[in-house]
């Protein structure tokens, strides 16, 4: 069984960081910053240069989402969804690339095969000598369905049969070879030891695969899987099978009393609580001083398009930008603004509840407060509004005290890192703030294993089959054995 030893602070497990990538920035804006990397045709380049400055400072993965369709509405809402690398084919590259980071794919279990999925996984995980991770989601995008010649989305409940079937059947298939099924005597011509190949046998409604695989067990055992918990019936499958809870966490109170929740959860399923791994999104603004940091926000918020009027006029202009909607979210009156208007402390007075936290979200990104010499404008309120990620503004010094009051107080294992706009963003991060992380003992100096698995402080699943075989008596919980439901 695989461990791994660290060289963070004595008695304190260490942050898992990892790279969320995202082409033309995580920030909406964020193509738009001078210098960022706004071309999908230059994509390849920057792929491989992030895996590569993202495992110089030693992180745990770079991680790659996915979107099964396209639109103009996504220029506006999420430019970077608009056109890029499919992830398994991106994680398939950076294997030949990279040596030691983790290699996160996403896949959509509504849309996938089986057999076909193991495969690639399997082959990817051998590939990459144990690097390979998946995130598994079931996607609401109603396009995606004509692009995969359905009529219509599955329901959450059918998405959800599947992809918890899919991930049964993947572990089933990824143990297809015992130890030692693969004998490769050249002096007595035995090549396999059929009793050691399993077959798979799954006879689920979505996916039922007969097996065995053709493709060795991977590196890691099974491949470690990722899944965003937000509907009761996707924290279940969080409960059950994941091994990274990739959450959307807000405020430390709420961090704190969830993360235990998952952990509890995933007890009362049979499991190892401390084998789930809670990971939150953050989106961290560097500069060399907070003041340029603010900058820096400021700009970005200045790029974003939004309008004064209920429609843009563009094709795919969300409504959600416009002043109406910040009418609604802050219960004030708004016809008579412009949006570069500053905000009188008597009109933010007479702001709802809702109204005095967008105030205070806009405060604690940008420092900006109505009547100061940083005052609020409505641009401010609207921009904040639509973006929902944990937005940190500061100095590296600052961004590491955030992380390191989340891990502590707030129970996450770790962070998916968004960056604003690919270029000098990122790498102020892994050259500013990863060494502050380190200097405090919260960050590994180098890495001390080879695997995903042991990145993340996980260990290697036993084979399903031989473990029945082992254990002829029916486990106590199926599910956390790996076995079909």
């Amino acid at each position: 069984m695989e461990t791994t030893t660290t060289d963070a602070a004595p008695g304190r497990a260490p942050i898992i960081i990892g790279a969320m990538f995202r082409a033309v920035g995580a920030y909406p804006s964020g193509w738009r910053y001078p210098g960022a990397h706004h071309d999908p045709h230059q994509d390849a380049e920057v792929i491989r240069a992030t895996a590569l400055e993202a495992e110089a400072a030693g992180l745990d993965y770079i991680f790659f989402g996915d979107w099964l369709a396209t639109g103009p509405d996504l220029e506006f809402r999420d430019p970077y969804l608009a056109a890029r690398i499919e992830p398994l084919s991106a994680v398939g590259f950076l294997a030949g690339v990279t040596s030691r980071i983790g290699l996160i794919a996403t896949v959509n279990a509504t849309y996938s095969d089986a057999y076909t999925l193991a495969r690639i996984s399997a082959s990817v995980d051998r590939l990459s000598g144990g690097r390979l991770g998946l995130n598994i989601v079931t996607g609401a995008e109603p396009r995606a369905a004509a692009n995969h010649g359905r009529d219509a989305h599955w329901g959450n409940d059918h998405r959800y049969d599947s992809a918890e079937e899919l991930i049964d059947a993947l572990r089933l298939l990824w143990d297809s070879w015992g130890d030692g099924a693969l004998v490769a005597d050249q002096e007595s011509g035995v090549y396999l030891d059929p009793t050691k190949l399993h077959p798979a046998g799954f006879q689920g409604t979505h996916h039922p695969v007969a097996g065995p695989l053709n493709v060795l067990r991977p590196v890691q055992g099974h491949v470690p899987l990722v899944h965003a918990g937000t509907s009761a019936r996707s924290r279940r499958l969080v409960h059950t099978r994941a091994d990274l809870a990739l959450l959307g966490l807000t405020n430390l109170t709420d961090a704190a009393a969830e993360t235990d929740a998952v952990r509890r959860e995933a007890a009362a399923q049979g499991r190892d609580p401390h084998e789930v791994k809670i990971i939150t999104p953050v989106l961290p603004i560097l500069g060399g001083t907070l003041e340029e940091a603010w900058a820096i926000h400021d700009f970005l918020v200045s790029l974003v398009p939004v309008s004064p009027g209920p429609h843009d006029g563009r094709e795919g202009f969300p409504g959600t930008r416009s002043l109406a909607v910040l009418e609604g979210l802050i219960g004030f009156p708004l016809a008579a603004f412009d949006l570069d208007a500053e905000v009188s402390p008597e009109d933010a007075g007479a702001f709802s509840r809702g109204g005095h936290r967008l105030l205070q979200l806009v405060e604690q990104r940008s420092g900006r407060v109505p009547g100061t010499h940083r005052p609020v404008r409505w641009r401010d309120l609207l921009v904040n509004h639509l973006v929902p990620y944990n937005v940190v503004v500061g100095t590296p010094a600052l961004v590491a005290d955030y992380l390191q009051s989340w891990h502590e107080a707030g129970g996450v294992d770790g962070f998916n890192i968004l960056t604003p706009y690919l270029g000098d963003q990122f790498e102020r991060f892994t050259r500013g703030v990863i060494p502050e992380l380190q200097a405090r003992g919260l960050f590994r100096r180098s890495y001390s294993g080879a695997t995903l698995r042991s990145h993340l402080g996980l260990t290697v699943p036993e084979n399903v089959h031989e473990q029945k075989r082992e254990q002829p008596a029916a486990v106590a919980n199926p599910i956390s054995a790996g076995t079909p439901v």
